[in-house]
């Protein structure tokens, strides 16, 4: 098989597209043939060392493709079968081992680059509309990063929900995007953008009920001062970088604020929840409420493009690698 491997910590450049010998799954696991894989930020933290990595390893964890062995003992799926995944270490390959239950059966008519995008940002997406903060009807939530993978998405939950969206972009054309998906108020943020006013002026001087922040260090004080009291911050990534300590004494003077860093490790912790989870997504795209915007492909061989792309804030919706 041929694969992406981080050769050392780094910038895209330790990127390196190998020839390998073909992965055996064991017991409770299957052989994939990766039709599709999926490009997120946490790959990036991987590769350039915020989280923990041996060198080098197999970038991502995310895709799609077809079942193409079984391991001893899986009986849930078949040879042949379409299946997706969000937490398979060595995705960016033409060939992976998945635990059986992390599969996720892919329904007739949706294809793989969009199979490859439901998982990772799907789930994420339903989660924190559901789970890190539950959205009720005539909720105001502040999403950053509003026309990217999981903020497209998380948009789409919020409205459906019943919630109203303030939605922050870099770029004129993302601000479409998000409106596109359903954004009631977006506005440009930068450092000359004063993120908390605007956010206040929209909701009359109340603030939000929650904001989502998958941006980090450039945004988070900005979120903070955006809530109402007793709203809920939800700090999901940290494209910007890490947020750095502060005085948790903040969460008091801020109006009582709750504070959550989750991951989707959190809120799929069993075969059962998963499966709850993915249900809702798929019912959403089936229902028509729900669309996956894949904004960009790259051949695996150019994984190392794609992540400049991703970090480089030049992407909309999904980034997505074919073998």
């Amino acid at each position: 098989m041929f694969a992406i491997q981080a050769m050392r910590q780094g910038g895209p450049e330790v990127l390196a597209y190998n020839e390998l010998p073909d992965p055996v799954p064991g017991p409770g696991q299957v052989l994939v043939d990766v039709r599709a894989a999926g490009v997120n930020f946490i790959d990036t933290y991987r590769r350039g060392g915020m989280y923990p990595m041996p060198f080098p390893h197999i970038v991502g964890s995310e895709g799609a493709g077809t079942v193409a062995a079984l391991g001893e003992g899986v009986s849930t799926v078949a040879v042949g079968d379409a299946v997706a995944w969000h937490d398979a270490p060595g995705s960016y390959a033409t060939r992976v081992v998945v635990a059986e239950k992390s599969l996720l059966p892919v329904p007739d008519g949706v294809d793989f680059p969009t199979a490859a995008a439901i998982p990772l940002q799907g789930l994420t997406a339903q989660y924190l509309a559901t789970g890190s903060h539950r959205i009720e009807p005539g909720q105001t939530a502040l999403i950053h990063a509003a026309a990217g993978g999981v903020g497209l998405l998380l948009t789409q939950f919020v409205k459906h929900l019943g919630g109203r969206v303030i939605g922050t972009v870099s770029t004129r054309q993302k601000g479409d995007l998000a409106r596109a998906a359903g954004a009631d108020e977006v506005f440009l943020y930068g450092p000359d953008v004063d993120i908390t006013a605007t956010v206040m002026d929209l909701t009359n001087g109340a603030g939000v009920d929650v904001a989502y922040d998958g941006v980090g260090k450039d945004t988070f004080d900005a979120s903070l001062a955006s809530l109402r009291p007793r709203g809920s911050m939800v700090l999901f990534g940290a494209a910007s970088g890490a947020v750095p300590p502060f005085d948790i004494q903040r969460l008091n003077s801020g109006g009582g604020i709750f504070l959550s860093r989750p991951s989707l490790q959190w809120f799929a912790r069993t075969p059962e929840e998963l499966q709850e989870r993915s249900d809702m997504v798929f019912a959403g795209l089936n229902e028509g409420w729900l669309d996956f915007r894949v904004g960009a492909t790259f051949p695996l061989a150019e994984a190392a493009d794609a992540h400049r792309a991703l970090e480089g804030r030049k992407t909309t919706g999904k980034v997505v690698l074919l073998p």
